[in-house]
């Protein structure tokens, strides 16, 4: 569905490049998660997908056909996108804000209002916050305005999610809610591109994990291939240790105490 060939994207003045030959896809009716520590190219690939961050080199492509031969409008009805960051110039109902995601399907003169109305309700309630359908956005905690910003996604609908740190200021039961509906959709067959830090959280969910360092692939595969210490230490620089999640058997990660560094409330 989204693939990423030879991606290399430099930023203006940057010594090196903030990807560098990345190669990966996300498939329909599968998770993909893309993680990595900060800095190390994840977001970038997001905004190169938004077309915001031109590719110096390289192609991404929906369904084989090169994101540069489409209008932003067609790309819109196949891929929602949550980006990391966004802030609203005014205060929004939460409905209008939501329904902003039906613009690509739209025409000139707002046709078919009735299937959106479907779309934002059902949206709104796989999000898990129909209730809050009639308040402002400038009224929500951190964690409700994630849930709006999904919900918009939702309702945009298309072949394929595209989340950068989706669970953000999300506290663990919405945290483990967002995971299984991401979870749900790629059963229904979406393909469901995930960026995020919350390694434990993807060995359970996804189905590949692409693992980014200094803007190169350093490991790609099942989480069973990826959560490996041997690799995770050296791209995370920290030692770690590998479990088995009890729940499910997915592979675990577990940070240890730095054993070359001491508290300096310690007494000597």
């Amino acid at each position: 569905m989204i693939g990423f060939e030879g991606a290399i994207i430099r930023y203006a003045r940057a010594a090196v490049a903030a990807v560098d030959d990345v190669s990966f896809s996300a498939p329909r009716g599968a998770i993909t998660a893309v993680v990595g520590p900060n800095g190390s190219g994840k977001s970038t690939l997001v905004r190169a997908l938004l077309q915001l961050t031109p590719l110096a080199s390289g192609s991404i492509t929906i369904d084989g056909t090169s994101l540069a031969q489409l209008d932003r409008r067609a790309v819109a009805r196949r891929v929602a996108v949550v980006s990391q960051r966004e802030s609203l110039v005014f205060p929004l109902p939460v409905w209008e804000y939501v329904a902003l995601g039906r613009h690509p399907h739209e025409g000139p003169w707002a046709a078919a209002p009735a299937r959106s109305d479907v779309a934002i309700t059902g949206a709104l309630d796989r999000a898990g916050i129909l209730s809050l359908g009639d308040r402002s956005t400038d009224e929500l905690s951190g964690g409700e305005w994630q849930r709006v910003r999904i919900a918009r996604a939702l309702a945009q609908g298309g072949e394929a999610l595209v989340l950068d740190e989706p669970t953000t200021f999300l506290d663990i039961a919405h945290e483990m809610s967002m995971f299984e509906l991401f979870a749900r959709l790629a059963r229904d067959g979406m393909a469901v591109l995930l960026v995020s830090h919350q390694l434990n959280l993807v060995a359970r969910f996804a189905d590949t994990i692409v693992l980014l360092h200094r803007g190169r692939v350093a490991a790609s595969g099942t989480p069973a291939d990826v959560m490996r210490a041997s690799v995770l230490e050296e791209v995370y620089e920290w030692p770690l240790l590998i479990t088995r999640d009890p729940a499910v058997g997915a592979p675990a990660l577990l940070p240890l105490r730095n054993r070359g560094s001491r508290s300096s409330s310690q007494s000597p």
